[in-house]
């Protein structure tokens, strides 16, 4: 026969059993707490941050890049070429999928805070020995057992560790919705980078060619004039040797081109052997100007620094859950349901049942478990600290560095441009004036390869201011903050 107590008699006396387990269970913990091996102090973030750039020119609040940077450089080309890597670059694509994952983790760390429901229906047959049947007064050996029942248990977050799990893991999908604008900053500035080297390769092959061209006629002059006296065998071998040497620089130039080429088709996700450019050279992309802002905002637009801030944010949180395991669990069972030895009866009135428990558990010696755990949740907060810090002032130093580079590059290309029309004058008039017999062939010789030198240099020169401003984009974050939602449900 079962016994069964009232229901509310049964609830009181639980509650007073927790109320009492939790006191004496729980003094552990709480003497750890109190004597301050169980700190968790939030750290000062001890962040200087500066009014303005030191090498920004203009107003500090001027307006920021827009989201779509890459339309500044007004080259149709390379938005077409963004806008393929923003749907088909794998790396954005990996960093997709990590945010999946992340997003699942959150689900699975709020399971705790809600109840587990089961139901189970069983079927149970048994036979006893014909000896035990008849000693039990002729009664059958066979019997059979019919039961149905709903069970469900619940974890008491009392002292919170399972919603400071569950905000770790929210903190941490936020972070990798900033690590995947981060990859895909990073992805599109090496789209415009790996361009602007094609368009750059394309530019000196167009000079050296030229300039293999223009040497190769000045050679056939030279040798005209060797055959009526008038030139050395001396200024033919030179002028040879310099026309092969301009002939060697094409081959790298070449290789350049067509590496840089099958770079760009994986950055846009197509297959190199059926991908190519329309190029056209650095002369068909706008240089755009570009603004800093206030450096306080910026902290807000770089996704890597809100990235780091999300991470500290979640190993705030994992460390108040390593803190609260030394707690003791408080766990509520119970079961309703049906059991009957015939199936016709099984849920009538006199079938019914339930069962009721509440448990504490209280850790007392696990051999350092709970406190390795803890002092290694303590590490990464320090350890995320430090990335957090380091992260905003490397922010301020990518911005400094890339205004110095923008403002150097374009004054370098304005004097290099000045190099090479002063070159190709000097060369102009070398030309006439060794046709008419008035300079001699080292000094023609000498013009010659100066004005292949600085034409050729020019186009580093706006190669590199180009890369700088695509970095000073960087630098910015891409122009403005991304929108970032979690569902913690």
């Amino acid at each position: 026969m079962r016994w069964y107590r009232p229901a509310s008699r049964e609830r009181g006396t639980s509650r007073r059993r927790i109320g009492r387990l939790a006191r004496s269970a729980g003094a552990f913990g709480l003497l750890l707490a109190a004597s301050g091996c169980l700190e968790i102090d939030k750290p000062e973030l001890a962040l200087d941050i500066p009014e303005s750039s030191r090498a920004a020119r203009g107003a500090p609040d001027a307006a920021t890049p827009a989201l779509d940077w890459w339309r500044s450089f007004r080259s149709p080309e390379l938005t077409s070429l963004v806008e393929q890597a923003i749907t088909a670059n794998f790396d954005i694509a990996v960093a997709i999928a990590q945010i999946v994952q992340a997003d699942a983790q959150v689900r699975i760390a709020g399971a705790p805070l809600l109840p587990a429901l089961n139901a189970l229906a069983s079927d149970t047959a048994s036979k006893a020995s014909e000896q035990l049947g008849s000693r039990g007064g002729g009664g059958s050996p066979f019997s059979r057992l019919y039961a149905t029942s709903l069970s469900a248990s619940y974890i008491i977050d009392f002292w919170g560790k399972n919603r400071a799990a569950l905000n770790a893991a929210v903190e941490t999908s936020t972070a990798s919705r900033y690590n995947r604008e981060v990859v895909t900053l990073t992805a599109l500035t090496t789209v415009a980078d790996t361009y602007f080297q094609i368009l750059a390769a394309e530019d000196r092959l167009r000079i050296a060619r030229r300039n293999l061209a223009d040497s190769s006629r000045i050679l056939f002059l030279i040798k005209q004039q060797f055959d009526v006296g008038t030139a050395s065998d001396l200024n033919v071998a030179q002028q040879e040797s310099l026309v092969e040497q301009v002939r060697a620089t094409i081959p790298p130039l070449e290789e350049t081109l067509r590496q840089n080429i099958a770079a760009l088709a994986v950055l846009v996700g197509k297959p190199p052997e059926r991908f190519n450019t329309r190029g056209g050279g650095l002369s068909t992309v706008t240089v755009p100007r570009v603004t800093p802002g206030l450096p306080s905002e910026l902290i807000n637009r770089r996704p890597d620094v809100r990235q780091a801030e999300q991470q500290l944010k979640s190993a705030n949180y994992s460390v108040e859950s390593a803190r609260a395991a030394f707690f003791p669990t408080i766990q509520l069972t119970g079961q309703l349901g049906f059991e009957s030895a015939a199936l016709r009866m099984l849920f009538g009135p006199g079938a019914w049942f339930y069962t009721a428990a509440a448990s504490l558990t209280q850790p007392l010696f696990d051999g350092g478990v709970l406190l390795g755990q803890f002092e290694l949740q303590k590490g990464l907060q320090a350890q995320f600290l430090q990335a957090y810090r380091k992260s905003v002032l490397s922010a301020f130093a990518n911005v400094e560095q890339s205004l110095i580079a923008v403002e150097q590059t374009t004054a370098q290309e304005r004097i290099q441009q000045n190099v090479v029309k002063a070159s190709r004058r000097a060369f102009a008039l070398s030309e006439q004036q060794m046709n008419s017999g008035t300079v001699n062939m080292v000094t023609l010789l000498q013009v010659e390869q100066t004005l292949f030198t600085a034409e050729d240099q020019l186009i580093l020169v706006q190669l590199a201011r180009r890369l700088a401003i695509v970095s000073l984009f960087q630098a910015l974050g891409g122009g403005r903050p991304p929108t970032v939602a979690v569902n913690a449900g």
